[in-house]
């Protein structure tokens, strides 16, 4: 039996498509490591109670050791009472005629009363990621509500873009993604997000590195095609995998997603071991973006504690382009502040 602490894990829209494919990878161990149970907690509005409830008799059938207790309900404040991780999946996806301030504004109702409740009844040390969209603002909504708790504890998911970034190299590489390393994602979780591998390297069986643009230049068959190749295919593919998979699928992505939320939390908590990979965080000033903002960086993990890549130069066309993502995310921002919302 395990002498670790349970940890207490709340998962909103538990009933939903990424709820399912990630709850029972939390339950399994994936998050924590073998050794630590887990108690879960899964939020839920009045109608997606029934499906989150089968979700919790199926979490059950499977008799995972790690798996200390499974709670449904539709109310926050016990969702949220005592909890160390949270992870914020259900939000308003946007329907047809829908403009972005509509968007943001029910989203708003959303996140913001979840930050209230994570505000009163959290654990100490409660880190949050945002999963839902659009999750930066979303994170930026929840942590105004939540002003008792360090605002460094809410995140914002572009694992799932960097992991995306990630095997789209590998596969024209044709390496292992493990091989790849220092890969940024910069920005908006959105269309407009940098997927930049001007610092990334490829390391060999033997742990030698070589940078990942040399590599490249190789496999495509000249430096000077790395540059297009970069523009016209790997960049848009990563940005707006979500819209292909939709096509191809029928539905969002869900699976993929869920892997992502397991890396974010486990690293967060884990540490990143030298290396860096991308998460949206509060920004600190860093690389011209403003503070406060939340954010895509590269980023390790030391301690519990996300702390931003220092020192990386970039070209002028991924300056051009993170100028973008921000201006974006600062226009998403103003008009959340002219909602009220934070």
């Amino acid at each position: 039996m395990s002498t670790h602490t349970p940890v207490t894990v709340t998962v909103t829209g538990a009933g939903g498509q990424i709820g399912y494919a990630l709850l029972f990878r939390i339950a399994s161990g994936a998050m924590f490591g073998q050794e630590v149970p887990v108690r879960l907690r899964l939020l839920e509005i009045p109608a997606g109670l029934k499906s989150a409830e089968g979700t919790a008799l199926e979490l059950q059938d499977c008799a995972f050791t790690t798996l200390d207790s499974v709670e449904v309900t539709d109310n926050a404040a016990r969702a949220f009472a005592g909890t160390n991780v949270g992870l914020l999946v259900g939000a308003r996806p946007r329907g047809p005629g829908m403009e972005r301030g509509d968007l943001l504004s029910a989203n708003g109702a959303i996140f913001g009363p979840q930050g209230a409740a994570i505000n009163t009844g959290a654990a100490d040390d409660v880190k949050v990621l945002v999963v839902g969209n659009p999750a930066n603002t979303n994170a930026l909504i929840a942590a105004a509500h939540a002003p008792d708790v360090p605002a460094e504890r809410f995140t914002a998911m572009t694992r799932l873009d960097h992991n995306r970034a990630l095997a789209q190299l590998a596969g024209t590489l044709e390496v292992g993604v493990g091989s790849i390393r220092n890969v940024v994602i910069w920005g908006n979780h959105s269309a407009s997000q940098v997927p930049d591998v001007s610092h990334g390297v490829l390391v060999g069986e033997d742990g030698t590195q070589r940078p990942l643009p040399d590599a490249l230049a190789e496999a495509l068959g000249g430096a000077g095609k790395v540059a297009p190749w970069l523009d016209e295919t790997f960049i848009p593919r990563v940005a707006k995998r979500g819209a292909e998979i939709i096509d191809v699928r029928g539905s969002s992505s869900a699976a993929s997603a869920a892997a992502a939320a397991i890396d974010h939390v486990r690293d967060w908590v884990q540490g990143t071991a030298g290396s860096w990979t991308s998460a949206a965080i509060r920004s600190d000033g860093s690389y011209g973006v403003p503070k406060g903002l939340v954010s895509s960086f590269p980023v390790h993990a030391r301690d519990g504690a996300w702390e931003i890549q220092q020192g990386l130069s970039m070209a002028a066309d991924v300056r051009a382009r993170i100028d973008r993502s921000v201006k974006e995310l600062e226009e998403e921002r103003d008009m959340v502040r002219s909602l009220g919302l934070v």
